[in-house]
């Protein structure tokens, strides 16, 4: 029943926020509903780690094993980061009159929507039901992209559900053509389209259907977790999106894609060959992490720059996948852990900053450290954890990337790879460097925002500098128990 509460609590909070009125009220019920929320999926997380695989005793409807809580766990921390920072962040708009009271309602309505819509993907077992949960993540966050109700806004939210709703189509004709090479070989049972039964590598299914499939779902579903050049959404998505929806879509969205392509390449692998499978990971990723760079070299809008550091990091873990094996598994699991941390902390301080700043402009951001001295902090801090400085997370984790690329025969990927994340490494600090340490703007008050928009800051803080040192036993034998199973 836990992984149905999960599911429970933030929808029935989402009807609750819609229906009151007071903006009080809808505040704290809002901090509640989260807190349950994320208590419920900690929970959950942390039963897979001691008992092994979480499902319902009758039809296995919810399956949640090492793979889903590792994304449940994203979920659950950057939800309740990002949830607590909400408060202040759309408490500020709407005294500078940005939105009224309805959008307020509405942001909070499908917020919660939001995160329940991931956590479904996270818990159902059935792959059809988990394309369902991709499309309904989409249209759920869509109304969040489009909340401020102007022109770029509603641009990109058409544009987002533009891309991604095609893409999502081209991903069920590969589900249909799975289910049709599944009844074809195996009958019909109402348990052949489960991920629990299909995970067996025994089951052998129709090699030419299955190839067919898998490109659908990659093309489909990269559309989504932002592959080059399928990525066309996703910058401007997330830069007109409010900064706490923005820390969600990087975070733990594009995860929760990647979580459903790594299912389907876990079944296809064992009908067709695995290489073809892991070429198209490395393609994808290599495009990806070249295609941002020169986005991030000339951007001038600060949010529209985390949105393509986010496509390059999307591409270093599909990279990460198509090296392969249990240690290339278990780096592109930690990276796509530490890569939620710094991101969602990045985007939240940005946040901040464009609201003190009242721009996105990276020009007119200057002396951050002085003006803001917790939230320049933080932005510093992010900014190297993302460029992956040492001793921070994602070092940890692209260092493992890079040594389990060479240690397993794939010197040129690797040394592509090092190259552009070189220049990245160039630009991004070029730009940062200047809003933290530039001169500050004499006009501007010093100091930083409300707690509500600073305090939560420290959650994904925390994850950033320690898990570069050290991480704890429970987490890595989570992931290395999720790396066993994407290697089928």
């Amino acid at each position: 029943m836990l992984p149905l509460w999960t599911l429970i609590i933030p929808t029935v909070t989402a009807l609750l926020c819609f229906f009151l009125k007071k903006i009080r009220v809808i505040e704290w019920v809002h901090l509640v509903g989260s807190s349950i929320t994320s208590i419920l999926a900690i929970w959950l997380v942390c039963e897979v780690a001691v008992g092994g695989t979480v499902s319902s005793n009758t039809n296995q409807f919810f399956y949640v094993d090492a793979l889903g809580s590792i994304v449940i766990a994203i979920v659950a921390i950057i939800g309740w980061t990002a949830a607590l920072n909400s408060i202040g962040y759309i408490r500020n708009e709407y005294h500078e009159g940005v939105i009224d009271q309805k959008q307020l309602r509405q942001y909070y309505f499908w917020y919660h929507l939001f995160i329940a819509s991931m956590l479904m993907v996270c818990v159902v077992n059935n792959m059809g039901l988990l394309w369902v949960g991709i499309e309904a993540t989409t249209i759920v966050s869509a109304f969040l992209v489009a909340l401020y109700r102007k022109g770029e806004a509603l641009e990109a939210a058409w544009k987002y559900l533009m891309i991604c709703g095609a893409g999502i189509a081209i991903a069920l004709l590969g589900v249909i053509l799975l289910y049709s090479s599944v009844v074809n070989t195996l009958g019909t049972s109402p348990e052949v389209l489960n991920w629990s039964f299909l995970k067996d590598p025994s089951i052998k299914l129709q090699p030419s259907m299955v190839s067919l499939s898998f490109v659908f779902l990659i093309v489909g579903l990269g559309t989504k977790i932002g592959f080059a050049p399928l990525h066309f959404w996703l910058p401007d998505a997330h830069s007109q999106a409010p900064s706490p929806i923005s820390a969600v879509l990087s975070g733990v969205l594009l995860n929760c894609a990647l979580l459903v392509l790594i299912r389907f390449a876990v079944i296809a692998e064992h009908t067709i060959s695995g290489d073809v499978i892991r070429h198209l990971f490395i393609g994808f990723g290599l495009l990806s992490i070249a295609v941002a760079f020169p986005f991030i070299m000339v951007q001038q809008d600060l949010k529209r720059m985390l949105a393509f550091s986010t496509i390059e990091h999307m591409g270093i873990i599909a990279v990460a996948i198509g090296i392969g094996g249990v240690l290339g598994f278990t780096a592109a699991l930690l990276q796509m852990f530490n890569h939620s941390m710094a991101k969602s902390l990045l985007f939240l301080t940005s946040g901040n900053m464009i609201q003190k700043y009242k721009s996105k402009q990276m020009t007119r951001i200057t002396g951050g450290i002085k003006t803001m001295p917790i939230t320049g902090f933080m932005l510093l801090v992010s900014s190297l954890a993302i460029t992956g400085v040492p001793p921070l997370n994602l070092f940890t984790s692209e260092f493992s990337i890079i040594s389990v690329g060479f240690s397993e025969g794939h010197p040129i990927v690797v040394s592509f790879m090092i190259a552009w994340l070189a220049l990245i490494f160039g630009a991004m600090l070029f730009h940062i460097s200047k809003m933290v340490f530039g001169t500050s703007r004499d006009k501007l008050a010093v100091g930083d925002l409300s707690r509500w928009s600073t305090l939560p800051l420290l959650l994904p803080f925390v994850f950033v500098v320690v898990f570069g040192v050290y991480i704890p036993p429970v987490i890595s034998d989570l992931i290395h128990q999720a790396a066993i199973i994407m290697g089928g």
